[in-house]
């Protein structure tokens, strides 16, 4: 069973996990995916690449940063894993 979510179910995900996680903290797109999906791999799978393209745009935005090994990416080029973060003027 794949859950199809749309652009702003995920955003709104998003925005929600990081608020819930707090100032300095990151979440993980598969915390995301699994937030819409459930648990099981088949229903947060087929997210993970929709999460992606919703955090570009969070990004491109100001909205949330993209983070590889700690520090922000280009959100146009980045490859591996990510976390995602609020932007630091939003933890004050």
């Amino acid at each position: 069973m794949s859950k199809s979510a749309s652009p702003e179910e995920l955003e709104a995900a998003v925005l929600a996990l990081l608020k819930e996680r707090g100032p300095g903290k990151t979440i993980g797109p598969a915390d995301v995916a699994q937030a819409i999906g459930g648990n099981q791999p088949d229903g947060w799978g087929p997210l993970m690449q929709p999460v992606r393209k919703v955090a570009v745009r969070l990004m491109k935005d100001g909205r949330i940063v993209i983070l590889r090994k700690g520090r922000p990416v280009d959100p146009d080029d980045f490859r591996g894993t990510y976390r995602l973060a609020l932007p630091p003027e939003a933890d004050a």
